[in-house]
C-alpha cells in the first residue's frame, strides 16, 4: 500500500510538490446517481421544473465546480483543464438495475500537467447532483445521492486505473 502523500515526515498536512513530475495527458471519469420520486423525474424530463432546465443548469454547475476544485478542496493544485464533459442518463425503475427512478451523472475531465484530475471529476459529479437536489427539493426532499466514485483515471507515473464495480 502506498503512503499518504499529503503529510510530511512530521505528520503535518502539506501540498504535494509536483514541480519535478512530468507533464502528461491526464484524464479522469467519475459518476454518481441521485434517486427521486417518479413525479420528480417526470418534471426533470419534461423541462417543467419551476426553476428551469434542471439538467442544463446542473451541467454548467458541474463544469464550474471542476474548474474551482482547488478552491474547495484545501490541498488540491489549481489546474488548467483542457476538457470537461458532463453526461446525464435518466434512470427509470422499470429499466434501471437499481430499480429506482433517478439521474446518473458522468463527468470526464482532462488536462495536460504534472498531476491528475480525479478530484475535479468527482467534484463535478457531486456538484451536479447537489444542483439537481437544489432545483427539485421543493417537490422532493427525500432525494438520495449515492454511488459517487472514480470510474477510471489515465496518465501520470501511476498509469491507468479502472474501477471494477
Amino acid at each position: 500500500m502506498s503512503k499518504l502523500t499529503h503529510f510530511d515526515a512530521q505528520g503535518q498536512a502539506h501540498m504535494v510538490d509536483v514541480s519535478e513530475k512530468a507533464s502528461t495527458q491526464r484524464r479522469a471519469v467519475a459518476s454518481g446517481r441521485i434517486h427521486m420520486l417518479p413525479a420528480t423525474l417526470a418534471l426533470i424530463e419534461s423541462g417543467t421544473a419551476k426553476k428551469g432546465d434542471v439538467l442544463g443548469i446542473a451541467r454548467v454547475a458541474a463544469i464550474m465546480a471542476a474548474k474551482k476544485t482547488s478552491e474547495l478542496i484545501p490541498l488540491c493544485h489549481p489546474l488548467a483543464l483542457t476538457h470537461v464533459s458532463v453526461v446525464f442518463d435518466i434512470l427509470h425503475a422499470a429499466t434501471d438495475a437499481q430499480a429506482q427512478d433517478g439521474v446518473r451523472c458522468t463527468a470526464t475531465v482532462e488536462t495536460v500537467g504534472p498531476t491528475g484530475v480525479e478530484m475535479e471529476a468527482l467534484t463535478a459529479v457531486q456538484v451536479a447532483l447537489l444542483t439537481i437536489y437544489d432545483m427539485c427539493k421543493a417537490v422532493d426532499r427525500a432525494m438520495v445521492m449515492q454511488d459517487i466514485g472514480l470510474l477510471e483515471k489515465h496518465g501520470g507515473k501511476s498509469g491507468s486505473f479502472v474501477n471494477i464495480l
